[in-house]
């Protein structure tokens, strides 16, 4: 299944809140967000600004490497999940994402090292891959796999247009 993707260029931390601020405001309800990129790249600083974004105290965000998965409360909760110590998909389906994925439990399901259970994904969800160019600069390439990730898609591009980079 291939999707529209999108790159956003952040030039500071700034620019990344920016972006998970707006990534808040444009997310389906329910909605799952695979991230990438590597140690440091700043996966969990965008969960933190998504969380912000949504009225989550983005202080109680932590990167849930070894609790696998935390939940935080709020209008629309957020559901972050961390793949990087698993040892298998076969691990992974035992934390019973499927339930997250398939929106009983509402909210936002933001899954860091979603590479390490890419067969566990839903069809349909918004891949967001960080490349890090820069001390604080990074680079976001968006991809919306699915009609309601192309329109959270174009809703985004919208909000963040004056700063976009194509």
């Amino acid at each position: 299944m291939e999707g529209e993707t999108w790159t956003y260029r952040a030039e500071d931390e700034a620019a990344t809140e920016r972006l998970g601020a707006c990534l808040a405001r444009s997310l389906p309800r329910p909605s799952v967000v695979a991230l990438r990129g590597t140690l440091g790249a700043g996966k969990t600083r965008l969960v933190r600004a998504i969380a912000s974004g949504l009225g989550i105290d983005p202080e109680i965000v932590t990167s849930p490497t070894f609790v696998l998965v935390h939940e935080y409360p709020g209008e629309t909760p957020v559901y972050h999940f961390d793949a990087y110590r698993l040892r298998g998909e076969d691990e992974f389906w035992q934390l019973g994402p499927d339930e997250y994925f398939g929106g009983e439990m509402g909210g936002i399901t933001l899954l860091e090292w979603a590479d390490r259970v890419s067969g566990c994904l839903p069809r349909e969800r918004m891949e967001i891959t960080i490349d890090v160019t820069g001390k604080t600069e990074r680079q976001f390439s968006i991809v919306a796999l699915g009609e309601i990730y192309e329109l959270a898609l174009s809703r985004l591009k919208r909000l963040l247009e004056p700063q976009a980079s194509n």
